[in-house]
């Protein structure tokens, strides 16, 4: 009886331990759901500077801190000075991390100057920076697609670049892409060929093109740096110079067939136009000759016509008739 009143006695000892213990239990699994303490553990290991009260802060501002810590792992072992705050801060506005983080150890081991602030500008102008610095320190070949030009003897020709580039990484911000570089080269093509006094210059020496494209400063405000331009592929075309000529000629002819038919036109509407005016002098004649049998009996009735200059009128027109039918068999 004694040693159950003991027991009771502790009981609420026992159970004020374990609420303690199950309190620390549930704090420890908690701190362990915030805290990536593998994560931590390996920050520590390779001597980034992250602190748990980063890492809970992370955990609140809703960032994933693998996101953060891994990219700033691999910064410090490639001796980089990057911290945790500009990687966050770089996450926390869109930009890529891994890239970014990536693009500065590629240029560090290639001894190129990009600062942070630099690539990350880059990587948020929607650029893909690591490619950038791949391009810098490898050269990129950009080839253009056939490029039709005309020369001054109207032979057209036909001419594929391949563009050697090297990515600017000052100028990647606001500088123009790859299409102002192709459409600047294949403006200088047409330029040079245009200018040349026959196709055979330019088949002659295709060098000739890339020497003064390439003088032209064609990647002046670009993101890029060009190296070199080499003609790949020059060929012939049609001849643009005589389908002009033709197509000129075709409309001379044209031309010439309009004015000849208004030309016929205009003599025919003339000739219809004497032929209704000698219509209506004949019509004239026919009437004024239906009225000399009426004025001659007019003149026989108040006797100003005798009987005798009737006959002498009348031999007078048979007179006449006959020499103009004398003349006519003449000139037969």
């Amino acid at each position: 009886m004694k040693i159950f009143t003991l027991g009771v006695a502790n009981f609420p000892q026992e159970l004020g331990t374990l609420l303690i213990v199950g309190l620390i239990v549930l704090l420890l699994a908690v701190f362990f759901s915030v805290v990536p303490i593998r994560l931590w553990i390996a920050a520590i290991a390779s001597n980034a500077k992250v602190g748990i009260v980063t890492l809970i802060g992370m955990k609140l501002r809703r960032v994933k801190p693998s996101n953060i810590v891994l990219p700033l792992i691999r910064a410090t072992k490639a001796g980089l000075d990057v911290s945790i705050n500009q990687l966050e801060s770089h996450y926390l506005s869109g930009g890529k991390v891994e890239r970014v983080v990536d693009a500065l150890i590629a240029a560090h081991r290639a001894k190129l100057e990009l600062s942070f602030e630099r690539a990350a500008a880059i990587d948020l102008a929607g650029r893909d920076v690591l490619e950038a610095v791949r391009m810098s320190v490898k050269p990129k070949i950009i080839e253009t697609p056939p490029v039709v030009a005309v020369a001054k003897d109207g032979i057209e020709v036909k001419a594929i670049a391949r563009v050697t580039v090297r990515a600017n990484l000052d100028r990647l911000v606001g500088g123009a892409g790859e299409e102002t570089v192709i459409a600047r080269v294949g403006e200088g093509i047409v330029t040079t060929v245009g200018s040349a006094e026959s196709h055979k210059e330019v088949l002659e020496n295709p060098d000739s093109i890339s020497e003064r494209v390439l003088s032209k400063g064609l990647d002046s405000g670009t993101a890029f740096e060009i190296l070199s331009i080499d003609i790949a592929d020059i060929d012939l075309g049609r001849n643009i110079g005589a389908r002009l000529q033709i197509e000129q000629a075709e409309a001379d002819k044209q031309i010439a067939q309009a004015r000849a038919e208004k030309r016929r036109a205009i003599a025919i509407a003339q000739e219809q136009e004497m032929r209704a005016r000698v219509e209506e002098m004949r019509a004239k004649v026919v009437e004024a000759e239906a009225e000399i049998p009426l004025a001659i009996a007019e003149a026989f009735r108040k006797g100003q016509l005798g009987i005798m200059d009737y006959y002498r009128m009348e031999n007078i027109k048979s007179d006449t008739a006959m020499r103009e039918a004398i003349s006519e068999g003449n000139e037969e």
